[in-house]
């Protein structure tokens, strides 16, 4: 059971990454409901991960990576802008959500286009974090 909660995360950031893709294609098509559906539901996903992740580190702390050579260096070239830019997902996907919900279309098509692409990064390299911690 000790791999329960980070198979957990990885499940939920590659499910938030889908939907904040389709919440894409989905405004590119101009389908809003769908979109902000997506998008909704990504931040939902999303913040499943964050409580999940917490709890999974408060119970067993720190998880050191056991590579060595090249494949150290990938992964730190991996985490390091993984966990900086994932300290500001919170607040930028916050702001866009409540500049789109608020009806401030051009302030929430401005921040979205650096939102997505951080969040996007984020959820593929936390999954790509597990894999190289858990699973390699």
């Amino acid at each position: 059971m000790p791999l329960a909660l980070p198979t957990l995360n990885a499940l939920l950031n590659s499910l938030a990454g889908l939907l904040l893709v389709l919440g894409f294609v989905f405004i590119k098509q101009k389908k809003v409901a769908q979109h902000r559906a997506c998008m909704l539901a990504a931040f939902g996903v999303s913040s499943l991960f964050l409580l999940s992740y917490v709890i999974h580190h408060w119970r067993v702390g720190s998880v050191p990576f056991k590579g060595t050579g090249a494949l150290r260096a990938i992964y730190f070239a991996i985490l390091v802008p993984h966990v900086l830019l994932a300290i500001s997902v919170a607040p930028l996907a916050l702001t866009t959500i409540w500049r789109g919900l608020g009806g401030q279309l051009e302030r929430h098509r401005r921040i979205a286009r650096v939102t997505l692409p951080i969040w996007l990064f984020v959820s593929v390299s936390g999954v790509a974090v597990y894999l190289m911690l858990y699973q390699m």
